[in-house]
């Protein structure tokens, strides 16, 4: 079954520190956003700066034109997964591999406009695919549907990979997406904006068990 991943974007860390309060006490597993300020048009929370407790599964969604330069920092962090984008620089083949050589699985990230194709040279190396269709370094966004098609093409080139969702979920689409495929579904603006965010969870959570 499919599973929600609240997601935390900040910009500086005392950001970073109220997203996490707000999704700790029910998150088990989430999703953090980091950006250069080049690939996306914001900069957020180095990721020297980042921190979580031990009991969550965290993955961390790099928006960087270089991800290759931070990587031993953010092995160092021990994360459940790095995601890299497919339109950045590097040689994802290495980047999985120097991933998977201190056990954090590696994922790559597809925007929009960016066909599933291009990434089978590496697929056998990839553990997770993320359709990207939000707002790049910010929260909201619309989750456009339509991309739903490429998991046809993911699951051709590598039918155990695991396919997640980043852009626009909400309770209204929650059940239509996990039906398309996804996996894991990661919650930003619906879940951090909620006035109680458990509840918003919860409501993500009952509309992909109902579907």
């Amino acid at each position: 079954m499919a599973v929600i991943s609240p997601t935390v974007l900040a910009r500086e860390p005392h950001e970073f520190r109220e997203q996490m309060e707000r999704i700790g006490g029910f998150a088990q597993r989430i999703q953090v956003d980091i950006a250069d300020g080049t690939f996306a048009p914001v900069r957020t929370v180095e990721p020297e700066r980042l921190w979580w407790p031990r009991n969550l599964a965290v993955d961390i969604h790099v928006m960087y034109q270089k991800p290759e330069e931070i990587l031993v920092t953010l092995i160092g962090l021990k994360p459940n997964m790095v995601i890299v984008h497919a339109e950045a620089d590097g040689n994802f083949v290495e980047i999985a591999r120097r991933l998977h050589e201190h056990h954090i699985k590696a994922g790559i990230a597809l925007l929009p406009m960016t066909a599933p194709e291009i990434i089978q040279p590496a697929i056998e190396h990839i553990d997770h695919v993320l359709l990207f269709s939000g707002d790049l370094g910010n929260f909201g966004g619309r989750a456009n549907l339509s991309l739903l098609h490429k998991i046809s093409v993911l699951r051709q080139l590598k039918q155990t990979v695991e396919i997640g969702w980043d852009g626009g979920v909400n309770d209204d689409n929650a059940a239509e997406l996990a039906a398309g495929g996804v996996d894991v579904l990661n919650a930003g603006g619906f879940i951090q904006n909620a006035e109680k965010p458990a509840d918003a969870y919860a409501k993500l959570v009952k509309a992909i068990e109902e579907k």
